[in-house]
């Protein structure tokens, strides 16, 4: 069992890479890591002392001072190496760096000075260490007008604002997702590496990102309707669009019935693509469901009985109530790291129409069961 702690798990990168390990139990061990304790050196020393693996991710990305960022991030691993000292450590440090070390720019300038002096630590300590050269890195859950571009154009676009191209250009992109499988990697590889530079996974320009995030607004923020995704970058991005909705007050979305003497017809669903479309009968109290999923797009539609659907996003305790009657037939989409249930809260029983992008797959299933 590997026991790892990552500064900064709460943030953009640090929670899914925390929620991530943990779908590894018999592998890794999650050691909690709380932000002030970078103002406590017991703490921090505690901390450290359990850790067979450390994942330093905490930094400030922005701030009107500069001088500010630089000093705060060179701070942090300043404490971390004194932190390290201190129980003579010879845990295997893993460090965000960024591709803009190459840049001449007081961030860039800040994380490869912090990269130098872990390796430094590492090369008298005995202890091994990697420094991650990270391209720009998007996808669900981002801060917007901070951790990416992407995640301010999501925010803006579901949130009723305008997102506008200031500078035009070709963008070197990793989604999350695929950031936390190359640290993983790392972490079980367990060498050192002071200079490892992360592989991009795509390029695109800045205005065609935001052409097709304003397609997916128009098709499915508005309209419902799955859009045409070709290929892996566009599910990603697609996903991370659906993570900024206001999900409480989005769903449930009301199907339009179409009714004449001889009953009703709703169109349940619009697709650009393809994927597996079951239906499921629910006997009154019964739950279906407790799982998440982290790529998949489902869709709940009740079209007989009345159903109550709830989410809750991993890691966090708010669980999201969505009651939906097949009277007024509507459906509600899953976000991905969101567990979620159906149930039963009628008399009669329960129609369901589940609909997901792709064909189960038992040896890939993407499907965790956590209680919501």
């Amino acid at each position: 069992m590997i026991r790892i702690g990552i500064t900064g798990q709460n943030g953009f990168t640090g929670s899914n890479l925390f929620n991530t390990l943990a779908l590894y139990k018999e592998e890794f061990e999650l050691v909690p890591f709380e932000r002030n304790y970078f103002e406590n050196i017991e703490k921090l020393k505690k901390f450290v002392a359990q850790c067979d693996v450390i994942v330093h991710l905490a930094a400030m990305n922005r701030h009107p001072d500069l001088n500010v960022v630089y000093e705060t991030n060179v701070s942090l691993v300043k404490k971390l190496i004194g932190a390290l000292e201190a129980v003579n450590s010879k845990a295997h440090v893993l460090f965000s760096s960024s591709s803009q070390e190459q840049l001449n720019n007081i961030y860039g300038q800040s994380k490869k000075e912090g990269r130098e002096l872990l390796n430094a630590w590492a090369e008298r300590s005995g202890g091994k260490f990697t420094g991650l050269l990270i391209p720009n890195v998007f996808g669900p859950f981002g801060k917007p007008n901070y951790n990416s571009f992407i995640a301010t154009f999501c925010h803006k676009l579901t949130h009723g604002e305008t997102p506008e191209v200031r500078q035009d250009a070709d963008v070197n992109l990793i989604y999350v997702d695929e950031l936390t499988e190359i640290i993983i990697d790392q972490i079980r590889k367990d060498e050192t590496q002071p200079e490892f530079i992360v592989p991009y996974t795509t390029t695109r320009k800045v205005s065609d990102v935001l052409k097709l995030l304003n397609a997916y607004k128009d098709l499915y923020f508005l309209k419902g309707e799955i859009p045409i995704i070709t290929d892996r970058f566009e599910l990603n991005l697609f996903n991370t669009f659906r993570s900024y909705f206001d999900i409480k007050n989005h769903y449930p979305v009301k199907l339009v019935q179409h009714t004449d003497p001889r009953g009703a017809f709703v169109e349940v669903i619009r697709l650009g693509i393809g994927g597996q479309c079951s239906f499921s009968t629910t006997m009154p109290g019964i739950t279906r469901g407790n799982h998440f999923h982290t790529r998949k797009i489902e869709r709940f539609a009740v079209i007989r009985g009345k159903a109550l659907i709830q989410l809750r996003k991993i890691g966090t305790d708010e669980v999201l109530n969505f009651q939906l009657d097949g009277n007024e037939p509507a459906y509600v989409d899953m976000p991905i790291w969101y567990t979620h249930n159906i149930k039963n809260i009628g008399d009669q029983e329960l129609y369901t129409i589940f609909w997901i992008n792709e064909p189960y797959n038992p040896k890939d299933a993407d499907t965790y069961f956590e209680t919501v």
